[in-house]
């Protein structure tokens, strides 16, 4: 089995909601690091000094490969990413090998048999 890690980086706001919606579209568990830090196409606003700027949390999901795709899409959607610039980004990179996940492997199995 394949995999793929999704990385999203959403508005701390929007985190919870889009857990629910990649567990919802096949993901079976995610790492959340809270508090990350960036910069777009525009630079973040200050007042005296102090950055006016949203928090963020770093979101990674292993996925299978043939479910990362709609996963994505689904982590898009719920964090309004197309909506509105600024509002965070997501990625995918593949995985060469993953060690720890034999128990999603055989979830996963019939899953993705019934997915092709």
């Amino acid at each position: 089995m394949h995999f793929k890690l999704l990385i999203a980086l959403v508005e701390d706001s929007k985190t919870d909601r889009v857990l629910d919606a990649a567990r919802e579209a096949g993901a079976t568990g995610a790492t959340v690091i809270n508090h990350a830090r960036g910069e777009g196409l525009e630079t973040s606003k200050t007042f005296f000094g102090l950055a006016l700027e949203t928090q963020r949390d770093m979101l990674m999901f292993l996925v299978e490969e043939h479910l990362s795709r709609q996963i994505l899409e689904t982590i898009a959607k719920q964090a309004e990413f197309d909506d509105c610039p600024g509002t965070g980004i997501a990625f995918q990179i593949d995985v060469e090998d993953a060690v720890g996940v034999a128990h999603q492997v055989q979830k996963l199995s019939t899953v993705v048999e019934e997915e092709l």
